[in-house]
């Protein structure tokens, strides 16, 4: 059988042909580029081949509380077409994976956001301008001397290390399709600011986009606006920021001007001395809140600059997704390998760009907004499907499976999504564990 049939056999099983699947935009070439990345390519036909490994990956994402060998077994991932423990030892299941790398899996990860991100529809802008955000979130990796190495831990009141390594995730979404635009993974130790850094040539002309308290940074910010063509940005103010009005444009709304720090002028030369920002203020429940843009204020006024800035807390809501609804709240990823981790979570986010885009054009469909269709019971509900699907005859029928699978999530959607403010508090960690007090400390 050759590489290219084997990849069509499987396609049947993910329907790439038909327009109404999960991976309508994933071309088998692009798939073949990503295996060519591996760097253990081999032209043995195994029973578990790298073009099936890299399904499996995805199948981990949406599996989480199924051990691997057991995900290959329920969506049928094998070569010979019935993964049964005949067939699938559990370590052959991780010498594939091993075999496969990383490397494929973020290629295919970036090559599908990129195509995915240029898709518009109706309601995805604001004021002409498409809407992205940037965040970060921490993940948790198994306690092993190896990925405590290489990841890092953090730092904790009594000056010791976490109980486990952190890896680091920031990403770039679409704050109205909640698709990952960009991603950066890195150790702990990492700075956030120099990993958003990368996203430039990611953030397209004629946007805007809603940072975090934690990225200020006048590089940054002027990079993002300087880069490409009418690309804004908004940020919350930091306190004791020192300015010097140079306009006002209203009660709340006006325009300062700032110096630029020497570290970051020695960090980029071209840099300039001053820096000009517009400063809207607007009431929440009797607080004075600021945030600094460079939406120009003739254009965009004091009012819709302040409710923009709300939208920042959908990608917290797809980091929520990701962590809770994928991963079933475990906290820990399962891989205990350096490289293997990398490949989990690079599945895991194409994993849940896959569940959105499928969940919004079948939103798109019924003539709603995707940001309206509940993730969880969709991630559910397509989970259970390819179950289905795996083990259902004829294959003939797949697309006719798929399409009532869309129609299936066309009635998942949200009623109304309330936001009630609560203050974030800490919770005191509760433990029947004796707790080790002389852990080492950090280096």
């Amino acid at each position: 059988m050759s590489f290219e049939q084997s990849l069509l056999d499987l396609g049947e099983l993910f329907n790439f042909s038909d327009l109404s699947t999960f991976t309508q935009n994933i071309p088998v070439e692009w798939v073949e580029s990503a295996l060519h990345l591996s760097s253990q390519a081999t032209i043995r036909r195994r029973r578990l081949p790298s073009d099936q490994v890299l399904w499996l990956v995805l199948g981990m994402a949406l599996f989480r509380d199924e051990p691997v060998h057991e995900v290959a077994r329920r969506l049928n991932i094998c070569a010979q077409g019935l993964a049964s423990d005949c067939l699938l030892a559990k370590s052959g299941v991780s010498e594939a994976r091993k075999r496969l790398g990383s490397e494929p899996v973020e290629w295919l990860f970036r090559q599908t956001s990129k195509q995915w991100g240029g898709e518009r529809y109706d309601g995805d802008s604001w004021q002409g301008l498409q809407v992205l955000a940037v965040d970060g979130a921490l993940l948790r990796t198994p306690d092993a001397a190896e990925l405590r190495e290489h990841f890092g831990s953090g730092n904790t009141t009594s000056e010791r290390q976490t109980p486990f390594p952190m890896l680091r995730l920031v990403a770039l979404m679409n704050v109205r399709s909640h698709l990952i635009l960009d991603a950066q993974l890195s150790p702990y130790r990492r700075n956030e600011m120099r990993l958003a850094e990368t996203f430039y040539q990611q953030i397209p002309d004629h946007s805007v986009t809603l940072f975090d308290k934690g990225f200020w940074s006048a590089d940054l910010l002027l990079g993002v606006s300087q880069t490409g063509t009418h690309r804004h940005w908004l940020i919350p103010a930091r306190k004791g920021l020192v300015s010097e009005q140079i306009e006002r444009y209203g009660k709340h709304d006006r325009l300062l001007r700032m110096k630029v720090s020497a570290q970051a002028r020695k960090r980029n030369p071209e840099l300039p001395t001053h820096w000009d920002v517009r400063e809207v203020s607007y009431e929440v429940r009797g607080k004075l809140r600021t945030v600094l843009t460079s939406l120009p204020a003739q254009t965009y006024s004091t009012k819709a600059v302040a409710e923009l800035y709300q939208e920042r807390w959908e990608i917290e809501l797809g980091f929520r997704n990701i962590k809770s609804s994928m991963q079933h709240n475990q906290v820990t990823l399962r891989s205990k390998r350096v490289e293997l981790v990398y490949q989990e979570v690079w599945g895991l986010l194409l994993a849940y760009n896959v569940i959105r885009r499928e969940a919004g054009l079948a939103a798109i469909a019924f003539g709603r907004s995707p940001a309206e269709i509940r993730f969880k019971p969709a991630c559910q509900y397509i989970a259970v499907q390819l179950i289905v699907m795996a083990a259902a005859n004829p294959l003939s029928a797949t697309g006719r499976r798929l399409s009532a699978l869309r129609a299936g999530l066309g009635g998942l959607f949200l009623d109304h999504r309330p936001r009630p403010s609560r203050p974030r508090t800490v919770k005191m960690s509760k433990t029947r564990y004796p707790v080790d007090r002389n852990a080492a400390p950090l280096k």
